[in-house]
């Protein structure tokens, strides 16, 4: 299992923010790797219906929560922006997101949901710093929330691939037209999301029935 290395797309957490990742808020691909982040038994299907339902543009995070049948229980998507923005920053905005769809499973001794990150961006499908601050939010809210920490999706130009497991397709892409939904799937108003840099975001939610 290999990755691709590239330089940050659109923002340099090293630059931007000082050295984030002398925090620790971005993962390095092996650290991803070894985390044993649960497999998607149909990737193309979670990625095709996320695109579906938020219509993302660059800058777009979709995060997905599956039942233990990989099947879709609550979306959210919303913009992210900020130049400034780390690990810390994605992890608070998922979790405010996560808040908003679906109910957290803290109770739980062993979680049975899974959220599932598709992050729309720039550049090509090569791993950068930006997607190691994804990975340590996304893993971090899920803890936070009580979900299983799933895989981290980005969605390009060239298509969409899954980090870490050498799986993708070339549609969708972040230039397809969304396909239409079916009638199974029910849509909720936009809300907004106040990010953590005061940036008020566009909030897309989608619910199974």
């Amino acid at each position: 299992m290999t990755f691709g290395f590239a330089p940050p797309s659109t923002t340099s957490l090293t630059t931007a923010v000082g050295g984030a990742s002398r925090h620790g808020r971005l993962l390095e691909p092996a650290e991803w790797t070894a985390a044993g982040v649960p497999l998607l038994r149909n990737p193309r299907e979670v990625v095709s219906g996320l695109h579906s339902r938020h219509s993302p543009v660059p800058s777009t995070a979709m995060i997905a929560v599956l039942g233990p049948e990989e099947q879709l229980v609550a979306s959210v998507s919303f913009v992210q922006r900020s130049a400034s923005a780390d690990g810390w920053e994605y992890r608070n905005a998922l979790l405010s997101g996560l808040r908003r769809v679906i109910p957290h499973d803290l109770r739980r001794r062993t979680p049975v949901r899974t959220a599932v990150l598709l992050y729309c961006r720039e550049g090509d499908e090569r791993w950068t710093e930006e997607d190691g601050a994804w990975m340590w939010g996304l893993r971090d809210a899920c803890t936070l929330h009580g979900l299983r920490c799933g895989a981290y999706i980005t969605l390009t130009r060239g298509g969409w691939q899954v980090l870490g497991e050498g799986r993708g397709g070339r549609r969708p892409s972040s230039d397809s037209r969304p396909e239409r939904l079916g009638d199974t799937v029910a849509e909720f108003p936009a809300v907004a999301l106040r990010t953590g840099g005061g940036a008020t975001e566009v909030l897309r939610r989608t619910a199974a029935r």
